[in-house]
């Protein structure tokens, strides 16, 4: 059982992370970016910002994401929607595929319906357990003449 719910686990999981990015993989385009650090308006730290060009015009996204690390001036991939250039993200495997929030909580969710699983199958009723004992299954052919 318990191998079953981790390959739904995966499979839901998967389809999700494939189905729910923003900018959205099959519609977005991609280009590369140049990383630029510039200040933050609210904490006056510096923090890496991509700037990338759509054909038309020049735009900048944020790329500041936890565990991820750049140096003035890299190239990185950046995908985006025409529609909404401004809404660009890096594009990569920790930060656009896989979230720190998302994978949280599926597996917050993952242990809930685990233990709730466990606690209903460990502790079965009096009637079900009788029900269990008296039950004989039929003998049947094999093959019918």
């Amino acid at each position: 059982m318990f191998k079953s719910a981790i390959v739904l686990y995966v499979t839901c999981y998967s389809l999700y992370i494939l189905f729910s990015r923003q900018p959205d993989f099959f519609d977005g385009e991609q280009t590369i970016g140049t990383i630029h650090f510039v200040k933050d308006s609210s904490s006056a730290a510096l923090v890496p910002s991509v700037q990338f060009s759509d054909g038309r015009n020049p735009h900048s996204a944020n790329a500041d994401y936890i565990f991820r690390s750049y140096v003035e001036g890299q190239k990185i991939p950046v995908i985006y929607e025409a529609s909404q250039p401004e809404k660009a993200a890096v594009f990569s495997w920790w930060g656009y595929w896989i979230t720190w929030t998302e994978s949280l909580f599926s597996l917050l969710i993952l242990v809930v319906f685990y233990f709730a699983a466990v606690s209903i199958t460990s502790n079965p009723s009096a009637e079900t357990v009788k029900a269990q004992a008296e039950y004989v299954p039929q003998k049947r052919r094999k093959y019918e003449d």
